[in-house]
């Protein structure tokens, strides 16, 4: 409950704005889905409401249930491209069945189906590999194929949603995400993109699109926590982070790594991704093994702290014991 506190009185406003301290104080639909999150999670039902209210208000789109990637303090129209961000909206729905399951309020599982209802009815696409769901409603559609995000394949988020929407594609969209994760490995230690491109040939090998660099980086670096959460503790996207994360070559973690050259940035990995390496690592060892985790405290910026705040989350919903260090 002080890790909550802790992350609720850096990043959240008192009318329920998620605040991204290292990007000039902006709010995200992710962020706000791990505020729903977090507040759901340690039973902190009056900052969950009101961190509902402000999302619904501020970043709601018109005609849809789905929600504005990102909101600018300050600007006369704040929320100045009405994209959504898939991954947002899931982290969303994943916070308001949790809430519903604690407090049983009706409302927040009918909120989260009909947000799941339009993801499904604006970004869902069928391949020849499976059906997937586009980084957001519009933009990530070209000649040559999908641009995915790997770090947006949620499957705790499926797993859940396989319960509460039976008859839906979610079990499809896992198995497709877990094989897409297999096959898109790149550089020496077979690791994730934040970006990807899946041509519309089923057999053609996958891009790295010349709109992003080639890297496993901040988005990426989720990949390998939702896959420990998933318990795939043998796929191999998660046991290459876990090697590039403890190669014996750097003294800690580079915060990322360009895929094609091999060249680390030249900066260590944040406290959250470094926790989400323990994490990995536990869950590779197997049952038993603890993971020891700073404070919430510790990490410089909202980010890094809500990294930190999932693997807490993801060790408490796995059963994976944390020593506070």
């Amino acid at each position: 409950m002080a890790e909550w506190r802790a992350w609720h009185d850096r990043f959240v406003t008192p009318d329920g704005r998620v605040r991204d301290t290292g990007n000039n104080g902006i709010a995200h639909s992710e962020g706000q889905g791990w505020g729903l999150i977090f507040s759901a999670f340690f039973g902190d039902r009056p900052a969950f409401e009101r961190i509902l209210a402000w999302t619904s208000r501020r970043l709601r789109r018109p005609g849809d249930r789905l929600h504005a990637w990102r909101y600018r303090p300050g600007l006369a129209q704040p929320v100045d491209d009405p994209n959504n961000a898939t991954d947002g909206d899931l982290y969303i729905v994943w916070g308001l069945l949790a809430a519903h399951r604690r407090w049983g309020d009706a409302r927040h599982r009918e909120g989260a189906l009909a947000i799941a209802r339009d993801l499904l009815r604006l970004t869902l696409r069928e391949t020849a590999r499976g059906p997937f769901l586009l980084p957001g409603a519009a933009g990530f559609e070209t000649p040559e194929g999908l641009v995915l995000n790997p770090s947006y394949i949620l499957l705790p988020v499926f797993a859940e949603l396989s319960r509460a929407m039976p008859n839906g594609p979610w079990q499809a969209l896992s198995a497709a995400g877990l094989d897409l994760l297999r096959r898109a490995r790149f550089g020496a230690w077979g690791l994730s993109p934040d970006w990807v491109l899946q041509p519309h040939a089923p057999d053609a090998p996958l891009v790295l699109p010349a709109r992003w660099p080639p890297r496993f980086s901040y988005d990426a670096v989720r990949v390998p926590l939702m896959l420990a959460w998933a318990g795939q503790a043998t796929h191999p996207a998660l046991l290459g982070a876990v090697a590039f994360w403890t190669d014996q070559r750097w003294p800690q973690p580079p915060a990322w790594v360009d895929l094609i050259s091999g060249v680390p940035a030249e900066y260590g990995a944040s406290v959250g991704a470094r926790a989400i390496a323990a994490f990995a690592s536990a869950r590779i060892a197997g049952r038993g093994a603890t993971v020891s985790l700073p404070s919430v405290n510790d990490s410089r910026d909202y980010y890094s702290a809500s990294l930190l705040l999932l693997v807490r989350a993801a060790c408490a919903d796995s059963g994976t014991p944390v020593a506070d260090g």
